[in-house]
C-alpha cells in the first residue's frame, strides 16, 4: 500500500497520545501496609489515649478550652511527624489571622484534623456533628473543650449552641467548619449542608475557603492503611458576609463552593 499524505499527522497524533498517558500511581504494597498497621496506627492510638486522658483532666480546670487546644496541637504534631507526610501551605500569609474568621474546609480524611491543628497557627474551635460525641476520647474532647455541636441540616434546632458560637466569633475566636457535613467517600467535594454558613451570616464574619489536597489518598474512609505522601493546604481569599441575611445562605454556599473548587483545581 502506498503511503498517504496524512500518515505523518497520524504518527504525530499517536506520539502525542502516548506522551499524554499519566505516570503510574505510586505503589503502596505490603511494606506500606505493615508500616501502617504495625507502626503508624499503634503510635497514633497511644498518642490519642495518653493525651486524651490529659486533656480530659485539664478540662476540669480550664473551661475555656485553651489548654486543651494545646494538647490537641501536640497530638496533631506527633501524628504528622509519625506519618512522614510534609504539608505545603499556600495563601495563609495573605489572611489576617488575628480576626475571627469562619474557615470552611474540605473533609476527605480523618487526618484532616491533625493537619489543621498543626498548620493553622492560632486558637480555633471546630463545628462538628453530634454523631462524633459517641467516639471515645475524640467525642469527650470535643464536648469538654469548647467545640460547637450544631445540626447543619437544620441549624435553627441548635439555637443555644449557635448563640454560643456567634458569641465566640464576636469575641475573637475563629471557627472551623466542614460544610460537606462529613468525609467524602471518593475524594470529590460533596454538596454543602444548607446551614453550613448560618453562623458566619449571623456573626457577619468573613468565610475563608480552605482545601486540603492529598489527605484522601493518605487515609480514605473505611481503612487504617496510612499511605505516606506530600500534602497541600490551599487557603483562599476571604468571602464577605456583610449585609447578608439567612435567606442568602444558598447563594453564599454556591459562592464558597466555587471558590473551593477553584482552589482544588
Amino acid at each position: 500500500m502506498e503511503p498517504t499524505l496524512d500518515q505523518p499527522a497520524r504518527q504525530v497524533q499517536k506520539v502525542r497520545q502516548v506522551e499524554a498517558v499519566p505516570p503510574p500511581a505510586r505503589p503502596y504494597g505490603l511494606l506500606s501496609q505493615l508500616r501502617s498497621f504495625l507502626i503508624y496506627d499503634p503510635l497514633i492510638w497511644s498518642y490519642t489515649i495518653i493525651l486524651g486522658c490529659c486533656s480530659l483532666l485539664v478540662s476540669f480546670f480550664d473551661p475555656s478550652g485553651r489548654i486543651q487546644h494545646g494538647f490537641a496541637r501536640l497530638w496533631s504534631w506527633l501524628i504528622m511527624k509519625t506519618i512522614l507526610s510534609p504539608v505545603t501551605v499556600t495563601g495563609l500569609d495573605r489572611i489576617d489571622t488575628s480576626k475571627p474568621h469562619v474557615y470552611a474546609v474540605t473533609h476527605a480524611s480523618a487526618l484532616d484534623i491533625p493537619v489543621l491543628y498543626v498548620y493553622l497557627p492560632f486558637q480555633f474551635r471546630i463545628v462538628f456533628k453530634s454523631e462524633l460525641l459517641s467516639y471515645p476520647f475524640v467525642g469527650w474532647h470535643l464536648e469538654r473543650s469548647g467545640q460547637v455541636c450544631i445540626n447543619q441540616q437544620h441549624p435553627v434546632k441548635s439555637v443555644a449552641q449557635i448563640r454560643s458560637a456567634v458569641k465566640s466569633l464576636r469575641t475573637g475566636m475563629p471557627l472551623v467548619i466542614f460544610p460537606e457535613g462529613g468525609r467524602t467517600p471518593d475524594g470529590a467535594i460533596k454538596p454543602f449542608m444548607p446551614g453550613a454558613f448560618f453562623l458566619a451570616i449571623k456573626a457577619q464574619t468573613d468565610i475563608i475557603p480552605v482545601v486540603l489536597k492529598g489527605t484522601f489518598e493518605l487515609l480514605p474512609m473505611n481503612t487504617y492503611h496510612i499511605k505516606s505522601r506530600p500534602l497541600e493546604m490551599h487557603v483562599g481569599a476571604p468571602i464577605s458576609t456583610t449585609g447578608l441575611r439567612v435567606r442568602d445562605m444558598e447563594a453564599l454556599s454556591a459562592r464558597v463552593m466555587q471558590a473551593m473548587n477553584d482552589l482544588a483545581h
